[in-house]
């Protein structure tokens, strides 16, 4: 199905709650989704998207249609793989094309693709920003915007991004993140707990935080009575991760925060934190 990027697209689409399941996406969704016209609503959307036909769709719109066949035939062979291995590969193949860019600004390209209305466009683009071999404080500066992003899917694709470049250096990573955990913005936030968790979701484990929990202290403690609950939850996982490994450190740190503040937040990480102990 062809979209015409000058025809309106109805309320009904862009103020939807988003399917329960993927067989219940409706076709003329699926088909913005898939042309990069609209976000996805939902988890289950953003699982959805076929990020091969999406990627047509932006080099049409780029006007960078002669490079469909060199981009596409070496991603066919991931058509059919998880989200979460397609992103990265299609990165790849535009962080290639941005560093053979004689054309045109390399910068400009990437600018495009980083403020893309489609949320999948600019997961690509965050994920470029991990690829770059930048200096750590610098890539830090350049995920910052993809970590305050307002839709969900490019901010878990922003901290898996540059995880592996973080867990390099770990003791400068945590240094420079530790302002990053009083910022006012709660994704920024959230951004800096998530990117440390010991055993990330969908991410490689850090084995110096397993082992040695009290090195995210700087990042933890600050946020001990976060007022956001998404906040709330990244710090709790986080403890929670490393209950697995340092389960006693985890319950003096619990305890400690419990002595020092009794704010309902503080109690709900405290709970979570501990969720899979056994008492």
């Amino acid at each position: 199905m062809q979209f015409n990027d000058k025809i309106p697209i109805p309320d009904s689409i862009l103020n939807r709650k988003g399917a329960r399941t993927a067989s219940e996406i409706l076709p003329d969704v699926i088909g913005l989704l898939n042309s990069g016209r609209i976000e996805s609503a939902n988890l289950t959307e953003w699982l959805a998207v076929d990020h091969l036909k999406l990627l047509r769709h932006v080099l049409v719109e780029f006007e960078m249609l002669q490079h469909a066949d060199a981009m596409l035939s070496v991603l066919e062979q991931i058509e059919r793989q998880s989200t979460m291995k397609v992103i990265p590969a299609i990165a790849g193949e535009w962080f290639k094309l941005i560093r053979q860019q004689t054309d045109q600004d390399p910068g400009e390209l990437f600018e495009r693709l980083a403020t893309h209305r489609s949320d999948s466009v600019r997961c690509w683009a965050a994920f470029i920003v991990g690829l770059d071999n930048l200096e750590l404080e610098q890539k830090l500066a350049v995920i910052r915007p993809f970590a305050a992003d307002h839709h969900f899917g490019v901010r878990e694709i922003a901290w898996m991004a540059v995880r592996d470049s973080v867990s390099q250096q770990l003791q400068l990573a945590i240094s420079l993140l530790s302002s990053w955990v009083r910022e006012s913005d709660a994704n920024l936030r959230r951004f800096a707990v998530e990117l440390t968790r010991p055993r990330g979701v969908w991410a490689r484990h850090i084995a110096d935080l397993k082992d040695n929990p009290e090195w995210g202290l700087p990042l933890l403690e600050p946020l001990k009575a976060d007022p956001s609950k998404y906040v709330q939850d990244s710090v709790a996982n986080w403890l929670n991760d490393a209950a697995k490994s340092r389960p006693d450190w985890v319950v003096q740190v619990c305890h400690t925060w419990m002595e020092v503040s009794d704010k309902n937040e503080t109690k709900r990480i405290v709970a979570r934190a501990q969720r899979s102990m056994k008492h």
